[in-house]
C-alpha cells in the first residue's frame, strides 16, 4: 500500500506540473485555464494510484489479477470527450478553435498518470516539452505557415420568401466557383446567406455581382470580401 506521504508528493507533483501549462493557457485566455488542466491532471494521477494500490488487499485472493493500465487507458480516452468540448467551430472565419487547448488537456492527463506511478522524472520532462510547444513554438509556427488568407465571400441579407430562389438565380448566371454557402436566420425573419468562394475569384468579380444583387428585390443588403481588399459594404 502506498505511504501518505508519497501519495501527496504524487499528487502535488501532477497539480504543480499540469499548472505551469495551465497558466501559459490561462493567460492566452483560452478555455481551459489554470484550474482546469490541475484537475485534469490530479484527477488522473489519483485514477493511476487507486489503480495501482487501491485493490491491494484484495490480491491475494486465487485468481485475481490486476492490471493497472486500464484504469490509465480510460483517463485517456476519458480526457478526449473533455477536449472535445473546448473545440469550436467558428462560422464567421470557417475555422476550428480549441484544438490546441484539447491537446493540452489530453497532454497533461498523461503528465498526471506519469506523477501518479511515480515517474517524475518523465512527469517534468513531459512537461518541459509540452510548454515550449506551447509557448515558444507559436511564433515560429506563424513564420513558417503564416497566417492563412480568407477565402473570397460574399454575404447578402434577404427579406420575402422567393428572395432566396432570386439569390440562386443569380449566383448561378454569374458562373462563379463557389465552396459552400451558408444560410443563417435571424430573430427578425430574415435570411443571411453567405457564399464561399475559391480563390481565383477576383474582387471586381464580386464587386459586379454585388452591384447586380443590390437592384434586385428582397436584397436589403450586400457585402463582399476578397483577401486583397477591405470588405464593401452597401
Amino acid at each position: 500500500m502506498i505511504g501518505s506521504l508519497d501519495l501527496l508528493l504524487r499528487l502535488l507533483t501532477a497539480a504543480a506540473l499540469s499548472g505551469v501549462i495551465g497558466i501559459n493557457r490561462g493567460r492566452l485566455e483560452w478555455t481551459a485555464g489554470l484550474r482546469t488542466h490541475m484537475l485534469v491532471a490530479v484527477g488522473a494521477a489519483l485514477a493511476i494510484i487507486v489503480s495501482a494500490f487501491g485493490f491491494a488487499d484484495v490480491l491475494n485472493n486465487p485468481h485475481v489479477v490486476l492490471d493497472p493500465s486500464r484504469i490509465a487507458a480510460q483517463v485517456v480516452t476519458g480526457v478526449g470527450f473533455l477536449g472535445a468540448g473546448t473545440i469550436l467551430f467558428v462560422e464567421r472565419d470557417q475555422i476550428v478553435r480549441g484544438l490546441t487547448t484539447a491537446a493540452s488537456l489530453w497532454a497533461v492527463a498523461s503528465v498526471g498518470l506519469a506523477a501518479g506511478s511515480g515517474m517524475y522524472v518523465g512527469a517534468v520532462i513531459a512537461t518541459a516539452i509540452i510548454w515550449v510547444i506551447l509557448a515558444l513554438l507559436k511564433p515560429l509556427e506563424r513564420r513558417l505557415t503564416g497566417k492563412p488568407k480568407r477565402r473570397p465571400r460574399l454575404t447578402a441579407r434577404l427579406t420575402g420568401s422567393s428572395a432566396l430562389s432570386v439569390f440562386e438565380k443569380a449566383l448561378g448566371e454569374h458562373h462563379l466557383p463557389f465552396a459552400k454557402t451558408i444560410l443563417r436566420r435571424e430573430p427578425d425573419g430574415d435570411d443571411v446567406v453567405t457564399v464561399l468562394f475559391t480563390r481565383p475569384v477576383r474582387r471586381d468579380q464580386l464587386a459586379v455581382l454585388a452591384d447586380a444583387l443590390r437592384d434586385l428585390e428582397g436584397f436589403k443588403s450586400v457585402s463582399y470580401d476578397a483577401p486583397e481588399d477591405k470588405a464593401r459594404r452597401s
